[in-house]
């Protein structure tokens, strides 16, 4: 595995870990649906410029 590869392959579980604490903050009641989606949104969108970062070396 490559370096780009091993930061991406970074990124995907950051997305994921993250998505799952999220996730499981709004199950516990501690944020409502509109935070829930704008903080996956913000892990969203991290995970994408770690691709796109990836894309650009190529």
């Amino acid at each position: 595995m490559t370096d780009d590869e091993t930061d991406l392959a970074d990124a995907v579980d950051r997305f994921l870990e993250e998505a799952d604490a999220t996730f499981d903050q709004y199950e516990r009641g501690y944020a409502d649906a509109d935070a829930t989606v704008s903080v996956l949104r913000s892990h969203a969108d991290d995970l994408r410029d770690a691709f796109e970062e990836e894309r650009a070396r190529e």
